[in-house]
């Protein structure tokens, strides 16, 4: 009898842990179609505040905590952090597209797998420079239903600079 209370309280210990906010579950949803449509909207979004130079715009497309890496550059940490830097390095494009061509994920994370294009200028540049770059993104759903980008990472299919070259 004792052996069998120890396992009942033992057994509904463990129910309610488990049952708590944050604990992982073992069958979390997958995203809808609607969150999918979501999603690939973003890359649209961040086309069109590119080429309207909106900073602000593009940092709230973003998580608060967003991670950013750079092919060959710094990781930037926040949206703010983000935001400053996109006001700093004079950026300016004339062609920006972003497709994401795969995109799945449970619960509120999601990952998307794509590709863009993109013709800009930076400060101190002569000329534009046109570059096809290919992307991988968590993105987090928020507590109001919007989908956020949690990490950005991308790749330049130009090669790497060269010690001394801009």
């Amino acid at each position: 009898m004792k052996h069998r209370a120890i396992v009942a309280c033992a057994t509904f210990g463990l129910l309610m842990v488990m049952a708590q906010p944050g604990y992982p579950q073992a069958a979390i949803a997958p995203i809808t179609q609607k969150d999918i449509a979501q999603i690939k909207a973003l890359g649209s979004a961040l086309d069109a505040a590119a080429l309207a130079g909106d900073w602000d715009a593009i940092a709230a497309l973003f998580t608060e905590d967003v991670c950013l890496m750079f092919p060959n550059g710094p990781i930037l940490r926040g949206r703010e952090e983000f935001r400053e830097w996109l006001g700093s390095v004079g950026y300016s494009a004339s062609e920006h597209r972003i497709e994401f061509q795969e995109v799945d994920g449970y619960g509120d994370l999601a990952y998307a797998r794509g590709e863009g294009t993109e013709t800009f200028i930076v400060t101190g540049m002569e000329t534009p420079v046109t570059d096809t770059v290919k992307i991988l993104s968590i993105f987090r759903k928020q507590a109001e239903g919007s989908w956020r980008i949690a990490i950005w990472m991308w790749s330049s299919d130009l090669p790497a600079p060269t010690e001394g070259s801009e």
